[in-house]
């Protein structure tokens, strides 16, 4: 049986909480941070664009292909030890930008973050699946949202302050994760599957054949990153054609996604009581589709400030939905590795992304990849409503209380 802590503990262990959203805001932090000071580092160590992007991107392929290790270390050793150990890399590597004066150095650096990226995204979303079920667990997972998102605008806003003073300066909000692995050591409870049942399972392999759902499931986390990145990347540039080229205008128009985002999460228990996850996905693929179709026919200023409102409001309620979703089809045995191959498809969504987009803009317009993207989260929502999407599937309990859980 899967040793793991009561959810009485989990509901009362206020710490525990606490540090498991804090360490939610660090995923959103790990490219948002080095973003206000980007020039400046382009500038002062001779590199090309290109070049200076990989500082950003080079952390998620990264986070892509080290998450099934991270996954493989949770369900072994626990979520604690593991989760404790990639804040501490993710200060320490994070925080190296501090020192580093070469731009080979400090590539290296930032894909050694991207393992304790990894280790963080995935380590906080199995420590709240494991400690928190059914109406508390949607409540938890609402509340990690906005606190994902808030910290999007935090951070960056710090590391730009700092970086007034020198580029190296606001590599120093990094080192927030140090004494964040500390208190996870401290706060958080550790649960490890038996060697028995991890044998029993046979493997994540023999669970995706088991439940092809899952591979749905990725897909559609894959598909929402790819949509989140078209909008990071080319907004700016769409903005630029309507006259909107001031830093802190510019700014506004990205803030109303992570503040949309924010306040769905504060709502996303009660929706969820109402609304079956099928019904929600539905919703956030319309609103992606009403995004995109914004961007690619209006010119007006005030009217695309609504499309990332939309694309906000449609993240805020996929996000929960769908971590829940990935979560609950998996064994707890093998939920560390379930979880981190979301993160890999997640973050390989978002390296590609400006890839895959790129070139069609390159040879159209910006307008007209709005519009495939657009088409894109069109046939999302055909097969969602083509398909029943739910959290059915009965799983373990773990042996708190050795029943049959559903959410």
């Amino acid at each position: 049986m899967t040793t793991s802590a009561p959810v009485e503990y989990a509901v009362g262990n206020r710490p525990a909480l606490v540090v498991l959203l804090f360490g939610s805001t660090l995923g959103v932090m790990a490219g948002s941070t080095v973003v206000p000071v980007l020039e400046v580092i382009r500038s002062d160590l001779g590199v090309s664009g290109t070049a200076a992007g990989l500082i950003i991107t080079a952390h998620g392929l990264a986070i892509a292909v080290s998450s099934p290790l991270v996954g493989w270390l949770i369900d072994r050793l626990g979520v604690r030890p593991v989760l404790a150990g990639g804040l501490v890399l993710y200060g320490l590597a994070g925080g190296a930008g501090l020192f580093i004066t070469s731009y080979p150095v400090l590539i290296a650096s930032r894909l050694v973050f991207g393992v304790g990226a990894a280790t963080v995204f995935s380590g906080t979303t199995v420590a709240l699946l494991a400690l928190y079920r059914g109406p508390l667990r949607d409540r938890v997972m609402g509340w990690r949202s906005t606190t994902t998102s808030l910290g999007g605008l935090v951070w960056p806003l710090l590391a730009g302050a700092v970086g007034g003073v020198s580029w190296h300066a606001a590599f120093a909000v990094y080192l927030v994760g140090v004494p964040l692995g500390v208190a996870t050591l401290l706060a958080l409870p550790n649960s490890r599957p038996q060697a028995s049942e991890r044998t029993a399972t046979g493997g994540v392999l023999a669970l995706l054949r088991a439940r092809p759902a899952l591979l749905g499931l990725y897909g559609l986390m894959i598909t929402t990153a790819l949509l989140m990145y078209a909008l990071a990347v080319f907004l700016p540039q769409r903005l630029a054609q309507v006259g909107v080229t001031e830093p802190f205008l510019v700014s506004l128009f990205t803030v109303g996604s992570a503040v949309a985002m924010s306040v769905v999460g504060l709502l996303y228990a009660r929706v969820r009581a109402r609304l079956g996850y099928d019904v929600l996905l539905r919703v956030s693929a319309a609103l992606w589709i009403g995004t995109f179709v914004v961007l690619g026919v209006t010119d007006v200023p005030a009217v695309i400030a609504v499309a990332p409102v939309l694309f906000g409001l449609g993240n805020g309620l996929a996000f929960p939905a769908l971590t829940v979703l990935v979560g609950e089809a998996a064994p707890p045995e093998l939920r560390g590795q379930t979880v981190a191959l979301s993160a890999t498809g997640s973050f390989a969504g978002q390296f590609f992304s400006p890839l895959l987009l790129g070139p069609l803009i390159g040879a159209t317009t910006i307008t007209t990849g709005f519009l495939a993207a657009a088409g894109l989260a069109g046939i999302v929502l055909l097969i969602l409503l083509a398909t029943k999407v739910s959290a059915s599937v009965t799983i373990r309990r773990s042996a708190d209380d050795g029943s049959t859980a559903r959410p």
